[in-house]
């Protein structure tokens, strides 16, 4: 669904750009906190958002067909904004289409606010709500939050081809009658939308299995546990009763202990070797996230350099409805059309699959370092993790990548 140039005219595409600026700002703000929010971890969700973004570039080269002569890619939005939350998630769309629009020649430049605004900001406002309306709803379990996952990337795709609609409506450049363009962008986009779903489920499901604490949409829906005993429990001499009739949850009370006999006070030199006499508490174990960084990172190259030789060569939704109803007619030559990697492909390499899978690699590899770099910043920007006062701790733990 990337817009490329002279679909939209001037004024509509400044008015989106100004909405992209303001979204990545308020977003920029959002993502510090949301990394913050992991707590001692939230130095290892940098990298991971920076993965995040890569991932996405690589599955949007895998075109899949979903109508005789159309195509459709993954948006992102929704598989983002459940992995690292909604704030990162615009972020990390907003880099992929950057280095599409800048290397590859894929969407327009002057079209780059129409893009993030639909496909940054649409899809991840959308599905987030749902997400979260579903979650609340639906039984705490993981496999809650995998359909949860399914429902809301299969709701914003067509939600992102609505807006699309309307920005067309408010900015398109040809006479196209509105109804037309409705009724063919959401058509499409709902088939769409059912590849999109798969993947996004699949791929949370996957991250679900191996580490949870990762998953930003995850997160609360532990439920706390209970000391549970039988009635026929026999109970210790001084200690209290923790069940009631029929064997129900009880909160566990402590029992009150004799007060200590009164002992005669120390010396002085032992009361000043006390202290130091004490053991230290252990430091809590440091969990890694280095093995999910690197399978995630060889599935996004695995994707990007080798399965994408064998994507749909059908037009995507948008470029299949943009020819069948005349939208196109007034586009215009990409500013990066001659760009070494216009196209997806390494320019003067002559054979195909290694042409192309190369470009992917390097697109990989140029995403992942300009989203970790941008992340990076983001977190470190708040001077050290808080504690749930609100305290500043510069030395707090963090996991490691």
């Amino acid at each position: 669904m990337h817009v490329p140039d002279g679909f939209i005219n001037a004024p509509v595409s400044v008015a989106t750009g100004v909405v992209a600026v303001a979204a990545v700002g308020v977003s920029l703000r959002g993502a510090r906190r949301e990394l913050a929010a992991g707590g001692p971890g939230g130095e290892a969700l940098a990298p991971m958002a920076g993965l995040v973004a890569a991932f996405i570039f690589a599955v949007q080269m895998l075109n899949f067909p979903v109508a005789a002569g159309t195509s459709g890619h993954l948006l992102g939005g929704a598989l983002a904004a459940i992995l690292v939350g909604p704030f990162t998630a615009v972020l990390c769309v907003s880099v992929v289409l950057l280095m599409q629009g800048v290397l590859f020649a894929d969407g327009g430049l002057t079209a780059l606010g129409v893009n993030i605004t639909d496909m940054a900001i649409t899809t991840t406002v959308v599905a987030y709500l749902v997400f979260r309306l579903l979650v609340k709803v639906l039984p705490r379990r993981r496999s809650s939050v995998t359909g949860a996952a399914f429902v809301s990337a299969l709701v914003s795709v067509p939600a992102a081809a609505c807006v699309f609609t309307l920005v067309y409506a408010l900015g398109g450049t040809t006479d196209i009658p509105i109804g037309r363009v409705f009724t063919a962008m959401v058509g499409v986009h709902v088939l769409i939308g059912i590849g999109e779903a798969v993947i996004t489920a699949a791929t949370v499901g996957a991250v679900l299995a191996v580490r949870p604490d990762l998953v930003h949409g995850a997160r609360g829906l532990s439920k706390p546990l209970e000391l549970r005993t039988s009635p026929l429990t026999p109970v210790r001499p001084g200690e209290a009763r923790t069940a009631q009739a029929g064997g129900e949850a009880a909160p566990a009370e402590p029992a009150a202990r004799p007060e200590p006999a009164a002992r005669p006070e120390p010396a002085a030199a032992e009361q000043d070797a006390a202290p130091a006499a004490q053991p230290q508490a252990a430091a809590p174990r440091r969990r890694s996230v280095r093995g999910l960084w690197i399978a995630g990172l060889l599935v996004a190259v695995v994707c990007a350099g080798g399965i994408s030789y064998y994507a749909s060569s059908s037009p995507d939704g948008l470029e299949k409805v943009a020819h069948d109803q005349g939208i196109d007619k007034n586009e215009t030559d990409h500013a990066s059309k001659d760009s070494p990697l216009a196209g997806y492909s390494v320019k003067d390499i002559t054979d195909a699959r290694l042409s192309g899978g190369l470009a992917g690699v390097i697109g990989v590899g140029v995403t992942l370092a300009v989203g970790s770099g941008v992340f990076l910043v983001v977190r470190r920007r708040r001077g050290g993790a808080q504690d749930p006062a609100g305290i500043t701790v510069p030395g707090a733990e963090r996991e490691t990548v």
